[in-house]
């Protein structure tokens, strides 16, 4: 530095506020950054529309251990976009059915459903049937039609209450196939009771409408389906994904329901 400047290497510190001894340590990262960053870009890329503190949940998840504030550091460091955070709105918790009166309180206590549509590549429309757990967030299942109506959301339901059992409330929107007087029959039958939201209210639904905006941003934006039927094998490998890998911040970072292995030697064996 001297030779290059002229002056000593303290006044050249000093005039640039840099402690000296950055003219002498050579800085290194730890040994698993080139690594760490490597996955961090393939999460990133893979995964365009998760922002730094999903992709640490996934890599914790993973088995690395790292917090946010690295991740972040090697983030920025790399140039990734971090998706901008959306602005807080205002809301009116008034309805019996809104999401302040009817907060979900274990599994199996309330689940939501409603409509999300779509168009394939020739333009015309599909729908898809959405039911979640408000509790666990996991996505139960997504009924993928050209046409669904009352009857569908029967036998979407009739499945789920065969495999999970009732749950004690059922929140939706108040629409035709929903407020349907078999639907409202069935579900009083089976010993589950309705929710329904205020007409033009859909921040009622809001856990619904959550799951509904993060399935549109995360997959219907960002795939072309030529195909009903492809577009029904994509979204339910999606629902997959979202259920056992996907970080949910609501969860601490960890997927609604994250797939357990039982190593070989410890399966029980059959007599």
């Amino acid at each position: 530095m001297r030779q290059a400047l002229g002056v000593s290497e303290r006044r050249a510190c000093r005039t640039l506020g840099q402690h000296r001894s950055t003219q002498r340590k050579v800085p290194c990262g730890l040994p698993d950054e080139e690594q760490l960053t490597d996955d961090i870009i393939e999460l990133a890329r893979e995964f365009g529309r998760y922002g730094y503190r999903m992709i640490t949940g996934m890599l914790n998840n993973s088995g690395w251990h790292v917090n946010h504030k690295r991740v972040e550091r090697i983030w920025r460091q790399e140039g990734l976009k971090v998706p901008q955070k959306q602005p807080k709105k205002g809301r009116l918790w008034l309805n019996d059915g809104s999401c302040v009166r009817l907060r979900p309180e274990r599994p199996n206590h309330v689940w939501s459903y409603d409509f999300v549509q779509d168009r394939t590549h020739d333009g015309r429309t599909f729908r898809t049937l959405n039911i979640i757990d408000e509790f666990t967030k996991e996505a139960l299942v997504i009924r993928v039609k050209r046409k669904l109506n009352s009857t569908d959301v029967l036998d979407a339901l009739t499945d789920l209450f065969i495999l999970r059992g009732p749950p004690a409330f059922i929140r939706s929107d108040n629409g035709a196939e929903f407020i349907a007087k078999k639907v409202r029959t069935w579900i009083g039958a089976v010993g589950a009771k309705t929710a329904f939201i205020a007409p033009g209210s859909p921040w009622e639904n809001g856990y619904c409408e959550s799951f509904n905006a993060r399935f549109r941003d995360e997959l219907l934006n960002g795939e072309v389906f030529y195909t009903l039927r492809e577009a029904q094998i994509l979204i339910e490998r999606w629902r997959r994904h979202y259920n056992t890998v996907r970080p949910h911040s609501a969860l601490g970072y960890r997927p609604p329901a994250p797939e357990s292995i039982v190593p070989i030697d410890q399966r029980p064996t059959m007599h």
